[in-house]
């Protein structure tokens, strides 16, 4: 199956593209994959994982996603 991505903030970092922070991109998963799945295959640590969001509703990481999936994944913001 595949989703949508968009990734936050200096998430990018992590998956080895050079994808600008909001910019969508296409990934493919197993069926039945969780967003837990996701962030693993993305290289994504859990603990710089803020919210996830899965066709604009907050969704734990457990959530299973499905085929055409648009998700949204945002770290930590500080400021200062």
């Amino acid at each position: 199956m595949k989703v949508r991505v968009k990734l936050f903030a200096t998430l990018g970092r992590y998956t080895g593209r050079e994808e600008l922070p909001g910019k969508s991109f296409e990934v493919e998963l197993v069926e039945g994959a969780a967003l837990n799945d996701l962030l693993r295959q993305l290289n994504i640590p859990a603990e710089e994982v803020k919210l996830c969001f899965v066709n604009a509703r907050s969704q734990e990481p457990d959530f299973t996603l499905q085929d055409g999936d648009e998700v949204g994944i945002f770290s930590p913001i500080g400021g200062g």
